[in-house]
């Protein structure tokens, strides 16, 4: 499904008023937990910047398990 920006908008405030209850035009919807919200910010996200081209940032972690300097 092709998401738009408003409706990451309304997520968004949804989330940041501390509801479950998000409307979009003519549309309302309650989600069952906040995470559940939260995990579809996410989604809306990804799918928006790959609709314009952008890639998903990669991270990388070290590990070191040596003693150190002493």
């Amino acid at each position: 499904m092709a998401f738009t920006q408003p409706q990451l908008d309304a997520i968004e405030k949804a989330l940041a008023r501390g509801e479950r209850v998000v409307q979009y035009a003519d549309r309302r919807v309650e989600y069952r937990s906040v995470a559940e919200l939260i995990e579809l910010r996410n989604t809306i996200k990804r799918d928006l910047a790959q609709q314009n081209g952008q890639s998903r940032s990669r991270s990388h972690r070290l590990y070191h398990a040596g003693k150190g300097i002493r």
